[in-house]
């Protein structure tokens, strides 16, 4: 197959358990973008999260994109052009922020570099914030506060907790809003229709390309859709069993250099 473009989950995928791209992997995605190969992050993080990495693989340099959000927002890196990008309704800010009162779990947004919290700061927020290297800003009134345009949403608390409040928000705005877990503890709350594959696709649109020449790799709940729409799907070895069984393909983990063996083994 002639694959042209790999999409890569960042934790958990592309980065190992210290949150850091090794060096063989890293060496091998500069090398095939010099080989003319397309890039692309594709994560729930948001864009000022992603920007050290990007960095690193040098996406200025080669045109490659990051699609941050879980596809709400995909940016081209060398002109930092939005490519795309899709908004929650203002409407449904305020009521998500009542859910989560009511059922006492966290809820946060982001503004530029920091994430916007309105309710305590849980282990989870901090989480989230230590991995997107994100400030957190505890706002006393929500509601007021973001009067912003917000891509994304994001619940937390413990997985259990989580899960039914997933059914629950699901049969309350199936027909506005994408809700979906990337962790057993963060659920992830989107404008309908986006989601990784629904961004990747148009970002495959508009560079020419189908979506068989494209190789997606990734671990947690939130990567199935990519996997499942790739020419190539691909799911880590530490991957949740859920997205095991929608790959094509299961790699090294995420420790053990898992996305240079797919490198090596499909695109070298």
């Amino acid at each position: 197959m002639n694959y042209r473009l790999l999409a890569l989950d960042i934790d958990g995928t592309l980065t190992n358990s210290n949150k850091e791209i090794s060096t063989p992997t890293l060496e091998a995605l500069l090398d095939i973008q010099k080989k003319g190969y397309t890039v692309v992050i594709a994560t729930g993080r948001p864009t000022y999260g992603v920007t050290e990495l990007a960095d690193e693989l040098q996406f200025e340099k080669f045109g490659s994109y990051v699609l941050s959000y879980n596809g709400g927002l995909i940016t081209n890196w060398r002109t930092k052009e939005d490519v795309y990008r899709q908004t929650l309704p203002k409407s449904v800010i305020p009521e998500l922020y009542d859910f989560a009162v009511e059922n006492n779990i966290g809820i946060n947004t982001y503004k530029d570099d920091t994430i916007i919290a309105g309710t305590k700061i849980n282990n989870y927020m901090q989480l989230e914030s230590n991995i997107t290297k994100m400030k957190i800003k505890q706002v006393d009134n929500f509601k007021d506060y973001v009067r912003f345009p917000v891509i994304k949403c994001l619940m937390t608390g413990e997985p259990k907790v989580i899960a039914e409040m997933e059914l629950n928000l699901k049969k309350r705005y199936n027909s506005l809003l994408n809700i979906f877990r990337s962790e057993p503890f963060f659920l992830e709350i989107m404008p309908k229709n986006i989601d990784k594959a629904q961004s990747l696709l148009r970002l495959l649109t508009s560079l020419g390309l189908s979506s068989e020449q494209m190789i997606c790799c990734g671990d947690g709940f939130n990567d199935i859709s990519m996997i499942e729409i790739a020419g190539l799907g691909v799911a880590m070895e530490n991957a949740q069993e859920a997205v095991k069984a929608a790959a094509d393909f299961v790699t090294d983990s995420n420790d053990d250099n898992g996305i240079l063996k797919v490198i090596q083994k499909f695109l070298m």
